[in-house]
């Protein structure tokens, strides 16, 4: 997997210098890598990055609970709302970080973590998110970086239910518990290594 998040870097890298940026004051970036906890530990420490919020999008179900989601029944995924600064890192940047810390290729399901609420899914804002979106995913497949498609979901925002409060900044709170010991700190620091020159400066 290594590898794999190297080669990523190497792919995506022309397309990012080349990516125009936003004209905007702040951006929302609406991702589920699996689960949340994972994903809002990891952007948090990515330089440009303003907020992250765990909550539940892609759903049809109003403002679900956690036990509601778990039961793969709502529609929604576990996602992260990542309020970014444009001009600090770019939209293609927070997709190299995204397809780097997760696998995009395995269906409704991360590691241990199964059922359609742990699928990997970019809910765009707009249509330009759309696109490079979908750029990127077609240089991954292109390059065949995984040795099987990409089968990341790409639809509209529709919606985003901001999860209990136990569940935000979860790895801060809950350091010593065995799923953060065992799954999101390793995630974590393997994304510090790779992407060690887009930290946050509290972080190095």
């Amino acid at each position: 997997m290594k590898q794999f998040s190297t080669l990523i870097l190497i792919t995506l890298f022309s397309f990012s210098t080349m990516a125009e940026k936003q004209v905007e004051k702040t951006e929302i970036a609406t991702l589920a890598g699996g689960c949340f906890w994972c994903t809002e530990a990891i952007f948090k420490e990515l330089k440009g990055v303003l907020s992250v919020t765990s909550g539940y999008s892609g759903g049809d179900v109003v403002n679900p609970s956690y036990r509601e989601v778990c039961t793969g029944q709502t529609g929604h995924a576990e996602a992260v709302e990542i309020e970014f600064d444009p001009t600090k890192t770019s939209f293609t940047e927070i997709l190299e970080v995204f397809f780097a810390t997760h696998d995009p290729t395995t269906l409704n399901k991360q590691g241990a973590d199964v059922g359609t609420q742990y699928r990997s899914a970019i809910f765009y804002h707009n249509d330009k998110q759309k696109q490079i979106a979908e750029e990127v995913i077609q240089q991954l497949n292109d390059s065949d970086i995984f040795g099987t498609p990409v089968v990341t979901e790409v639809s509209p925002w529709k919606n985003f239910f901001k999860a209990e409060d136990y569940h935000q900044d979860y790895l801060a709170n809950n350091a010593g518990q065995s799923y953060c010991q065992f799954v999101i700190i390793p995630k974590l620091e393997k994304f510090r290594k790779i992407f060690k020159d887009r930290l946050k400066s509290s972080v190095k």
